[in-house]
């Protein structure tokens, strides 16, 4: 197996991409706390879909671009691998749900990195199911297991800076740190891969589904047109800090037009 079949180009496209879509998934959640209702989960979709549609689903699949097998086709299967895009989405979501409208910050924090954790292994493994090769593929347990342990960590990490990390210069440097954390448990999951001679018994079969290229590459683009179009609405939309003035400013008004009408 060759998991860099283009040299350092899918790891690096892959790890930029998860960077940003950590830093636009910090800058969405950060909004999403300095609002209510109806507002505040809208930024959470916002943030649902950078992090976990750009951030790490679209890491893993860049990622998964330089992935071959020398001697056996790899194709994809359709609907696995939109559900493995929607269940990270929706992970993260409620990941982020639950550690910025928890009472009790710690245990949602860990309540939701936890779940997070498992959801985005999760996808990681279902995408992999996605993947039909005309060879047997199996996996070392431990670095599984392993894999989930970092997906958690790296999950509880990200909820955290999504509850506590504010201004660009810290939200800059916490996006590469995610973003490292994302493509570490991607490798680790890849890694513990087992096929052709380290398969006992394996025999060559017929492959089916959509070839790599012609499925995902106009996939991950399309994500990365609507990250863009998050990026602009991020980039117009007033920051934490203004948002935080604009209320004071609501608030002084309406003293004012109390007073007005008392008199």
């Amino acid at each position: 197996m060759n998991h860099f079949t283009y040299g350092p180009v899918t790891p690096g496209l892959a790890f930029l991409m998860s960077c940003v879509g950590a830093c636009l998934g910090l800058l969405c959640s950060s909004r999403a706390q300095a609002t209510q209702g109806g507002a505040r989960w809208r930024w959470l979709v916002l943030a649902a879909l950078s992090l976990g549609g750009t951030g790490i689903w679209v890491m893993h699949f860049i990622a998964m671009l330089g992935f071959s097998m020398p001697g056996s086709k790899v194709r994809y299967d359709v609907p696995l691998t939109l559900a493995s895009m929607c269940i990270s989405v929706i992970v993260v979501g409620i990941g982020l749900a639950l550690a910025i409208g928890g009472v009790h910050r710690r245990s949602a924090l860990f309540a939701g990195g936890g779940l997070t954790g498992t959801g985005v292994a999760g996808m990681h493994y279902l995408g992999m199911a996605a993947m039909d090769t005309s060879r047997p593929v199996t996996y070392d347990t431990r670095l599984v297991a392993l894999s989930l342990v970092v997906a958690i960590v790296a999950s509880t990490a990200a909820l955290w800076a999504a509850l506590y990390v504010r201004g660009l210069g810290a939200t800059f440097a916490a996006a590469p740190v995610m973003g490292l954390a994302v493509c570490g448990m991607h490798y680790i999951g890849m890694f513990a891969m087992r096929t052709g001679s380290e398969v006992p018994e394996a025999s060559p079969h017929a492959v089916h589904g959509a070839e790599p290229v012609e499925f995902l590459a106009p996939l991950i683009t399309g994500i990365s047109v609507v990250t863009l179009v998050i990026l602009v609405v991020v980039a117009i939309w007033p920051n934490v800090e203004q948002m935080a003035d604009d209320r004071d400013f609501d608030v002084r008004v309406s003293r004012l037009t109390r007073m007005k009408t008392t008199v």
